[in-house]
């Protein structure tokens, strides 16, 4: 992980956090929104359905976080929680329940970053200005991608090599799972031995392997020169990841799921997985990815977070940043397209002509005050839809 802040960030945290108590939370919105695409853009992949959460602060500073989805019936409990509170009380709002609300979290974290005019890593302790990305691609159609080719998806690896990027992630969910594997052989032979290719079988969301099957799967893929295998048990299974992994040079990845510290120590602890796999929402927000990066820096484990896209990135890079993590996952990414075609509905609801700038396989960290995002308030209030406060809102892809 990154070292000591400097000097400068540190002084300036320090006046911002003395100015806390006049930095008081006046109120918490939290609703979903729709930005206008086109249907044909839409039924190709394209995002445009978001759930924004908006914290207000007495000073007049707004922070801002975009995520997937949200369950609007705890929108009051929140408020009756945090409303009134030192927007800095970083500690009280956790016990208070803040883990468990983390778009409301990632909204503090970006006003307070506004408030120290400080991008968020920087109060995180520094990092690098750009992060090493690879795509997650799906295609349209059968979930299982059985009725996709291998061709189809060394054409579109080719693709993005040639776009810059180092490292492409498939599903291994058809049916026969060697199959998969032959379709690493096939992206192998487009690309070239100098790129990273990942495969993930999402745990158990397409059906469970037994162990011999997995370890089949591995060994295939170890000949593919595969860099890691992602869940391929299941999530409550702690034992059986930590038998492949020894038993195979391929790495084991998972931990997406998880919330909260408990599962990730036993992770470490029973050495399940190679490399930890943190939501920096489902885990419990900012401040919690931080802590699974500590624990498991203690235990050598690498940190690369599950993926995001859209505007839901901006959170993930900067913890990405403070983290150190030598990938940054963008899914999903439905081909053909690329990320920056894939999200740009989003710039609607900004004020900038871009929303992040990836380069030769690079994605550039933000490096203005907060999350980075410029959003334009009015644009996000005029794209806001109904939605019922007893039923989750979720958009069309959820990543």
């Amino acid at each position: 992980m990154p070292g000591l802040p400097s000097r400068r960030t540190f002084l300036t945290a320090l006046s911002a956090a003395a100015a806390a108590s006049q930095a008081r939370i006046r109120n918490i919105d939290i609703f979903p929104i729709e930005i206008p695409t086109p249907r044909e853009e839409l039924e190709a992949g394209k995002y445009a359905r978001y759930t924004f959460y908006e914290v207000e602060t007495d000073t007049g500073v707004r922070g801002y976080c975009f995520d997937r989805g949200a369950d609007f019936r705890a929108l009051d409990r929140i408020r009756r929680a945090l409303v009134g509170q030192d927007l800095f009380d970083l500690g009280r709002h956790l016990k208070a329940g803040l883990a468990q609300w983390a778009g409301v979290e990632h909204a503090i974290w970006d006003a307070i970053g506004k408030i120290a005019g400080e991008p968020v890593h920087h109060l995180f302790g520094g990092g690098p200005p750009r992060l090493r990305v690879y795509l997650t691609c799906v295609w349209k159609g059968k979930a299982d991608q059985s009725h996709v080719t291998f061709q189809q998806q060394a054409d579109m690896a080719l693709r993005i090599r040639k776009a810059g990027y180092s490292g492409l992630k498939i599903r291994a969910w058809r049916p026969n799972p060697l199959h998969d594997a032959d379709a690493c052989g096939e992206i192998r032979a487009a690309v070239g031995p100098d790129f990273s290719i990942m495969v993930d079988r999402t745990a158990g969301l397409n059906g469970l392997w037994s162990y011999p099957t997995a370890l089949a799967v591995a060994r295939a893929l170890e000949k593919h020169n595969v860099a890691w295998l992602e869940e391929p048990f299941d999530r409550d299974d702690f034992f059986s990841p930590a038998r492949l992994a020894r038993e195979v040079d391929i790495a084991i990845t998972g931990g997406e799921r998880f919330q909260g510290l408990d599962a990730f120590r036993e992770c470490c602890v029973q050495q399940s997985y190679d490399i930890l796999q943190p939501d920096p929402i489902l885990c419990g927000g900012l401040s919690m990815t931080r802590k699974i990066a500590a624990l498991a820096e203690s235990f050598h484990r690498p940190i690369i977070m599950h993926g995001a896209m859209g505007l839901r990135v901006a959170g993930w890079l900067q913890a990405g940043a403070a983290i150190g993590v030598p990938w940054q996952e963008l899914a999903i990414v439905t081909p053909p397209f690329l990320p920056e075609e894939q999200w740009s509905p989003a710039l609607k609801v900004l004020n900038s002509k871009s929303l992040f700038t990836i380069r030769d396989g690079y994605i550039d960290v933000p490096q203005s005050p907060g999350l980075g995002l410029d959003v334009n308030r009015d644009a996000v209030r005029e794209f806001r839809i109904p939605s019922s406060p007893l039923r989750p809102f979720y958009p069309q892809y959820p990543g």
